[in-house]
């Protein structure tokens, strides 16, 4: 994995974009035909994809905002050919401020995480963005990048799990209507080999409460 930074509490994802499709699709003899890729998808977790500054910072008042940006698309790419899979994450950042007085710059912090099996963060990085207001002007833009990696054998499915899950099938035997997934030991072995790239704003948790309750 990348640089480990300390866990965070990832709510519900927002946006899924580029990375693993769902675990697969069925082929006409019952097997799964393609099973999944090991790049990580890529999303924004929900109440992290806005912030707004105030002036003064303490305040809540609809009249003291400040700033208000908003990270947007979102998109990655990915290497997976070496036994470091490497993604990188690209977005852009629309912002609007209250006053067009004078040119200003804003800096703002943003992470990029890597999340197994859509419970545990393995891995975080902090980055910044600076937005350049001109002056007499209210709305600003600006690119954002981070990355992130994870090691092919943690992203790569046991054999005797990809054999299950590719198992062709015949109408009339046993197990003919039964989706390997729903066994406990085939889904846990997915969800361990599953990794997301999680990009947000890093909020306070002030911050994060106003996003989720505005």
């Amino acid at each position: 994995m990348f640089l480990t930074g300390r866990k965070f509490a990832a709510p519900a994802l927002l946006t899924v974009l580029a990375g693993c499709s769902t675990v697969g699709d069925f082929d006409e003899t019952g097997g799964i035909s393609a099973i999944r890729s090991a790049c990580p998808t890529v999303a924004v977790p929900a109440a992290t994809g806005d912030i707004t500054l105030f002036n003064p910072p303490q305040s809540r008042d609809a009249k003291a905002i400040d700033v208000v940006a908003t990270l947007t698309n979102v998109r990655s790419t990915c290497n997976d050919q070496t036994e470091n899979i490497a993604t990188t994450v690209t977005f852009d950042v629309r912002a609007r401020r209250a006053s067009a007085e004078g040119a200003r710059d804003v800096t703002l912090p943003f992470f990029v995480a890597v999340m197994q099996g859509g419970t545990a963060v393995v891995a975080k990085r902090i980055g910044h963005v600076t937005l350049h207001f001109d002056a007499g002007s209210v709305r600003a833009s600006a690119t954002g990048t981070g990355g992130a990696s994870v090691d092919r054998s943690a992203a790569t499915l046991p054999k005797e799990v990809r054999d299950k899950l590719t198992e062709k099938r015949k109408a009339g035997e046993q197990d003919a209507a039964t989706d390997p997934l729903t066994r406990p030991d085939i889904r846990q072995a997915v969800a361990r080999a599953t990794f997301e790239a999680l990009v947000g704003f890093q909020l306070t948790d002030d911050q994060l409460k106003y996003n989720a309750t505005r």
